[in-house]
């Protein structure tokens, strides 16, 4: 079980967002190399990073922070936001990334998705965020009539190295994870599923060592991690008991 950091860039620096709204944006590093070099310090071993403006634009936006980050730490770090083709993909895995996440291009274009999966295997997940229980993209400012266990099902035995589902309606607002919905797709579909959005206590933590949760491959945490409401030595110590 993992627990992933998360970086969030907006204008080059780290941000959360509350409810993915790009005006309601706090600022909490302003250097996000720093910042995720402390996260390693701290012993988390797998980063999460979000291009923020990249996931609007439709291409990148923040790559000179990205590559700030990836010249500061050791351990993988994967990054979504703004990443549509193959060769932005090509591009991205041989600066050093561990994995891309693809989320508005799985919807527009699933065989772009299956195509990358076999051509950079075990280094392409999906991001599928859902508002709802219906599935947003453009950097969630359109919100489409698929289900996010429908979207999942589409690459069965495609490849995708993980899914990673988040409840828009829980991101930033510490609300914690919406574990119904987050069990039911892990359970609907052999991928591995990573948690996301409304992390917010040691409680998550906790409910995160139940065995019905095992089946998660992890799950990230963003505000609360900031805000200290989640205690970094506690929750990796209890993580790693729990395996």
């Amino acid at each position: 079980m993992i627990l992933f950091p998360a970086i969030d860039l907006k204008d080059g620096q780290c941000v959360r967002l509350k409810l993915g709204d790009m005006n309601e944006a706090t600022v909490f590093n302003d250097d996000p190399a720093a910042q995720a070099a402390t996260f390693e310090t701290q012993g988390f071993e797998y980063l999460h990073v979000v291009d923020l403006n990249g996931a609007f634009a439709g291409e990148s936006v923040n790559g000179k922070a990205v590559e700030a980050i990836l010249e500061a730490v050791d351990f993988p770090v994967q990054l979504g936001g703004g990443i549509r083709t193959l060769e932005h993909i090509d591009a991205w895995l041989d600066k050093g990334l561990a994995r891309v996440i693809l989320g508005t291009v799985a919807v527009r274009d699933p065989e772009l998705v299956k195509n990358a999966c076999r051509a950079f295997p075990g280094q392409v997940a999906v991001g599928i965020d859902a508002r709802g229980g219906k599935v947003a993209v453009e950097g969630w400012a359109e919100t489409s009539e698929l289900s996010a266990i429908e979207l999942a099902k589409r690459f069965e035995g495609a490849g995708v190295s993980a899914i990673i589902y988040t409840d828009i309606d829980r991101d930033g607002v510490l609300k914690g994870i919406n574990w119904e919905a987050t069990l039911e797709l892990a359970n609907a579909t052999s991928i591995p599923v990573i948690a996301s959005g409304g992390l917010a206590s040691m409680d998550d933590i906790l409910r995160m060592t139940r065995a019905d949760a095992q089946i998660l491959e992890g799950a990230i945490s963003g505000r609360a991690l900031y805000d200290g409401r989640i205690d970094s030595r506690e929750a990796l110590a209890l993580l790693r008991g729990a395996a």
